[in-house]
């Protein structure tokens, strides 16, 4: 395709979304809209990020980023409601870029005309659902994101692109969440790009591989950490 025209979905000014749509803009990817939810959901999911990579620097807020782009931007109370979908249906997007939600149903997958995208903070099918980088840490698996289709599942879906993070002796577990949602950032533009000079990567997974997680408990977090804080993690890469 000539150009892209997708339509951005993020939880309010969610620290990975910032991130993503920046790298985004820099790239001169620009959203035909942005739909964020305001919500309970959304007020959790941005403090644990924010906890989880604490220290690290920000991008603007959303709406700072967009000045100048001419883009809609609307507020919702859930990204599956019939507000969203009928902004959506009314925008007729291509794609559909996450960039932080809860799980998204059918009623909005189904209305862009190619494919809904997905950056995961973890290597799949290894590591699916929540807390990645802490359960690499804890189960000692290496590092890094996916940018995948989405289909039903959670993150089931086929990969477009696939890339390990290198983990050095000086990182912490906040460092590495803020440097995995740089990476995140960067794999979504390149899939754009792949969208646009019309060479997209596809890869099927095994489901019968690796796990779904869910919120990793503080108790096997801080084992995580101890084994990068005391050099027993295997996979670094100095």
């Amino acid at each position: 395709m000539a150009s892209v025209h997708f339509a951005y979905l993020v939880l309010e000014e969610h620290p990975y979304g910032r991130e993503m749509l920046n790298a985004l803009l820099e790239h001169d990817f620009v959203p035909s809209v942005i739909i964020q939810e305001v919500s309970n959901v959304g007020d959790i999911e941005r403090e644990k990020f924010l906890m989880r990579m604490a220290g690290q620097p920000l991008p603007p807020r959303m709406n700072q980023l967009i000045v100048g782009k001419n883009v809609p931007m609307y507020s919702v109370s859930n990204h599956n409601n019939q507000n969203c979908q009928e902004i959506l249906e009314a925008n007729k997007p291509d794609i559909l870029v996450l960039g932080g939600t809860r799980i998204i149903k059918n009623n909005i997958l189904e209305v862009p005309a190619v494919a809904t995208l997905n950056a995961h903070p973890g290597l799949l099918p290894w590591l699916r659902g929540s807390a990645s980088v802490g359960w690499a840490l804890y189960k000692d698996m290496k590092v890094g994101s996916t940018v995948h289709f989405i289909d039903p599942g959670i993150d089931t879906g086929d990969i477009i692109y696939r890339e390990e993070l290198p983990v050095y002796r000086s990182d912490t577990y906040e460092t590495l969440n803020y440097r995995v949602g740089c990476l995140s950032a960067q794999l979504m533009a390149r899939a754009l790009r792949a969208f646009v000079d019309g060479d997209v990567p596809r890869m099927p997974q095994n489901r019968d591989e690796g796990e779904t997680f869910k919120v990793i408990p503080e108790d096997l977090l801080d084992e995580g950490k101890k084994r990068l804080a005391n050099g027993t993690y295997s996979h670094f890469a100095d």
